[in-house]
């Protein structure tokens, strides 16, 4: 194997797990926040439950891109 073709290789791999990860993040926050806003329509009186929950999880979806770029590079 050619030692340059086979660096080549795993920094384009890299690069490409930290774009799909910086491009699924987005969408999962998104999701999380739909679910949320839907939820307190159906349950008002839980709304505060709901957004300390939603936000948390808005936190460790968001803290994903933090590895990934650490592990990636």
């Amino acid at each position: 194997m050619n030692l340059p073709m086979v660096l080549a290789e795993a920094a384009f791999s890299g690069n490409l797990q930290i774009a799909l990860a910086a491009l699924g993040i987005p969408l999962g926050i998104g999701l999380i926040g739909f679910k949320a806003v839907e939820s307190v329509g159906r349950n008002p009186g839980a709304s505060t439950k709901i957004l300390v929950q939603s936000i948390i999880a808005m936190a460790f979806a968001e803290a994903i891109i933090f590895f990934v770029i650490f592990l990636g590079t």
